[in-house]
């Protein structure tokens, strides 16, 4: 074959030179034959062309015969030019058009194409399927209460504490998440089901909708059966309120059992924290507590500073109020967490409890089994954002939502959200001067109490306090970062007493925190931030029960908030217009007021500078 092929090129190159110039002749003559045909078609057409032209202009011209005039000689010339120039570009035409023949197919196709500025395209967001179809949990609290007893899997002693606490029946959403929690223990705190890593659970439900009992009785129950005492649950909270109020919970149903709950959030001194959570016996560290509930900066500073806190056990890892602990990742709490759970011990070789940071399933990763460590999530504004979602590393989350659209078309660029059951939303359109007066009008006249009272800064709430109280008549207290813990623990515990009427509040007290008998909320500054309204309206109308929300509203406000909340998929915003003839009674008490509000403003700020020189 070899020598085939060295012959044919070596024996035919000279046949295959002159064949090669007798193809080129011939394709060259034709390509000659193809012009001239092209040429006498174009020339055959415009000789029809031109003799049509010449009796139309006969047909005009009148009948009488004569010397012509200059002007139409000029004229004849102009023509006689102008039909010589088409007949050019009629020739130059048909080529183009003949030499592009094989090219036709493909020049409809082109021209039917749209414009690329033409087209509006449609951007669909797509979810990852567990965001897309998360398990819908009823939204009606109401009509969908479960008895205790119907709800599988739950101890009968926690059954007993439950209706100590006066619970009959589980809200929706604990009727679904207790189970899922539970079901993921099945085989005991060190495997998860089938000797596999247990999927993290995430729960989006409305403020009120009882979250923190729905993990608070499945992790208590799974602790029960516990020999020895290791951190094994840490609960992290954004603030102290919150985290103050989640330890209470579980203490009320750890009460009786070995199980110890400790709280790290700054209020008492490190050293006092220190010795809380674990004490040296016979030259080794043990734990005292078995759930920790935590605010991010306490608990960096105890995973870096004390020595004799260990997370090597942790089981369970609680982010209550999820999507601002998302927000507050710059203080990288969660890398520390994780690592401190995954560190080695002194002796890695002949440790029984030595754990790796998951990875792949792979026969190796699973011999030996070790302690898997289970996120839960639970927020009244969950984010969608898988980015955002993604920097809290889940594994196969499973989401119960009942904030669910049912559809994956959305092409919002809000999220929609649930709102309370039985909530009533109203805004109040008004001017910047007649907010305090309006706020007046409602406790007095309208005896709205209890009623709290957000803004947008500590500044202005404190302003507002000194007001109502200058203008008397009803009794108020503030509530925001200028008191200290103790302060702010009196101050909610007498609000929710009855004793203050009116508490004035920044958001510090719109997160999760739950008062009770709130019946009205009032937003004195309109929030920026949807899910800062969320969260504002959510301390009234909790567990099912009504409650109403009024929002001062200035004219600039009105279409950019009233828009906002329509997208955020709110029942109906309802407008509440204040007469001015209600308001006249009280303007010159109000009037007084303020001279009086301007002169002790003016004192508290020499007091603030005396003592600003006096420190430096």
């Amino acid at each position: 074959m070899a020598l085939f092929m060295i012959n044919r090129y070596l024996g035919e190159e000279e046949d295959s030179e002159s064949s090669r110039e007798s193809r080129s002749r011939a394709l060259l003559a034709k390509l000659q034959e193809q012009v001239k045909a092209r040429e006498r078609q174009s020339a055959s057409n415009t000789a029809d062309e031109d003799d049509e032209e010449q009796r139309k202009r006969k047909r005009e011209e009148p009948e009488t015969e004569g010397v012509q005039s200059e002007n139409e000689r000029k004229t004849d010339l102009t023509d006689e030019v102008a039909s010589s120039a088409k007949k050019k570009k009629k020739q130059k035409k048909s080529s183009t058009e003949n030499e592009s023949v094989n090219t036709e197919s493909v020049a409809p196709q082109i021209s039917q194409e749209p414009k690329a500025e033409d087209v509006q395209k449609v951007v669909k967001r797509v979810l990852p399927q567990w965001l897309a179809q998360p398990d819908v949990i009823q939204r009606d609290i109401k009509n969908n209460l479960i008895p205790i007893s119907e709800v599988p899997g739950i101890c009968p002693t926690l059954l007993k504490k439950l209706e100590a606490n006066r619970i009959q029946s589980f809200f929706p959403v604990q009727a679904e998440v207790i189970p899922a929690i539970l079901e993921s223990v099945s085989s005991g705190l060190l495997l998860g089901p089938g000797g596999y890593r247990p999927r993290d659970i995430c729960v989006s439900a409305p403020t009120g909708s009882g979250k923190t009992l729905a993990f608070v009785i499945p992790v208590v129950q799974v602790l029960s059966k516990r020999v020895v005492c290791e951190v094994r649950v840490l609960a992290v909270l954004p603030t102290k309120e919150l985290a103050q109020q989640v330890s209470k919970v579980f203490s009320t149903y750890t009460e009786g059992t070995s199980l110890k709950v400790v709280m790290i959030t700054g209020q008492k001194s490190f050293a006092a924290e220190q010795t809380a959570l674990s004490e040296i016996r016979g030259g080794v560290s043990h734990s005292l507590a078995d759930i920790v509930v935590a605010t991010p900066g306490r608990l960096v500073d105890h995973i870096n500073k004390n020595s004799n806190f260990s997370l090597q056990h942790l089981r369970f890892l609680i982010i209550d109020e999820a999507d601002r602990m998302i927000d507050g990742m710059h203080q990288s709490w969660l890398t520390q967490v994780t690592k401190a759970v995954y560190r080695s011990p002194g002796d890695t070789q002949t440790s029984v409890f030595r754990r790796i940071l998951p990875g792949p399933i792979t026969v190796a990763s699973l011999s030996p089994p070790q302690i898997p460590l289970q996120k839960l999530l639970f927020s009244a504004t969950l984010t969608q954002n898988p980015e955002k979602l993604q920097l809290l590393d889940l594994h196969q989350p499973r989401l119960f939502s009942s904030t669910h659209s049912g559809t994956e078309t959305s092409t919002q660029s809000q999220e929609a959200f649930n709102f309370p059951q039985g909530l009533a939303e109203y805004y109040v359109p008004c001017t910047l001067s007649k907010k305090p007066l309006i706020i007046l009008h409602f406790l007095l006249r309208l005896k709205f109490s209890p009623a709290l009272c957000f803004t947008n800064s500590r500044e202005a709430a404190h302003r507002l306090y000194l007001l109502v109280k200058l203008f008397g008549g009803v009794e108020v207290a503030e509530f925001s970062s200028k008191l200290n813990p103790s302060e702010r623990q009196k101050t909610l515990k007498d609000f929710e007493q009855g004793k203050i009427p009116l508490l004035i509040s920044t958001d510090a007290a719109a997160r999760g925190i739950d008062i009770n008998g709130v019946k009205c909320v009032i937003n004195y500054d309109a929030p920026q931030y949807i899910r800062t309204y969320i969260h504002r309206v959510g301390r009234t109308a909790r567990a099912g029960k009504a409650g109403s929300a009024f929002t001062f509203l200035l004219e600039v406000q009105e279409k950019c908030f009233l828009q906002m909340v329509r997208d955020a998929g709110s029942p109906g915003i309802q407008r509440h217009f204040v007469k001015p003839q209600a308001l006249r009674s009280m303007e010159t008490r109000y009037e007084q007021t303020l001279a009086e509000l301007g002169k002790v403003v003016k004192v508290k700020a020499n007091e603030e500078n005396k003592n600003n020189d006096f420190i430096q």
